[in-house]
């Protein structure tokens, strides 16, 4: 326990010493105008909390709308890659051409698709950006079994499902929650980016676009503050289920 404590030290020291030459160099020297102190910041979001904590909450549930379906589609798909490997060959280009367009000319489409209020068009936003580094580590992880381990099973007569759900699977579950991990903080920002393009009042994309137009920077900086840690505290969520699921997959 001291010496997971003790990880955290370097990076408690980085922070506080960023703070501090944000507070009393940065700052004073682009202007408290256009880079408020992070006192200001803290003020602005303490005076307006319960507002920020509720749009962070509800473009939270966007975004863990389209990492669910996102990252659940990218699984299944990288499972019949896995199993059939030409269909996997003559589809990975397309899903690689889609994943190269840029989620801001993606995002007026799907506002025009599901509506500018529809919360179904911030989940394909973040679906769409949680897709593809799911499926790209899921398919990796699947294949990264060795052939000896195959082998072993086919000798016992197993079936493709048997071998899936008994090696590939296991194998494959660290890759998957590193992909899984990647796209926490990719479903954050597609919810916030859609909501730039239209969305609810209460949805934290607004309030900082809001709060930037009326040249309100301490409260929009607020509102960025409040999605960082809506972001930190999905990542750490997914850590945490992948210690236990890796652990319980490994004693059993």
């Amino acid at each position: 326990m001291r010496g997971r404590a003790g990880n955290w030290v370097p990076a408690l020291i980085v922070f506080f010493v960023g703070i501090a030459v944000w507070q009393w160099v940065l700052s004073p020297l682009a202007g408290k105008f256009l880079l408020p102190r992070p006192s200001a910041i803290a003020k602005a979001f303490w005076d307006n909390r319960h507002v920020l904590v509720n749009a962070g909450w509800f473009t939270f549930k966007e975004a863990l709308g389209g990492f669910v379906i996102g990252s659940g589609a990218a699984i299944l798909v990288a499972l019949v890659f896995a199993r059939f490997q030409r269909v996997g060959s003559a589809l990975m280009p397309y899903a690689i051409a889609a994943s190269a367009v840029p989620i801001i000319a993606f995002a007026p489409i799907t506002n025009a698709w599901f509506g500018v209020l529809n919360p179904h068009s911030k989940w394909a936003i973040a679906g769409v950006l949680c897709f593809f580094p799911v499926l790209v580590n899921t398919l990796r992880g699947l294949r990264s079994v060795r052939p000896e381990a195959i082998e072993l099973m086919r000798s016992y007569a197993a079936g493709d499902v048997d071998i899936f759900r008994r090696v590939r699977i296991p194998a494959a579950l660290p890759f998957i929650f590193a992909g899984l991990k990647v796209a926490t903080v990719l479903a954050m920002i597609g919810a916030i980016v859609g909501d730039y393009f239209g969305g609810a009042i209460n949805a934290l994309g607004v309030q900082i676009e809001n709060s930037i137009s009326l040249f309100d920077f301490a409260l929009g900086w607020a509102a960025i503050v409040v999605a960082s840690t809506f972001g930190i505290a999905f990542y750490a969520a997914v850590s945490v289920a992948e210690r236990y699921c890796v652990r319980g997959m490994t004693s059993t």
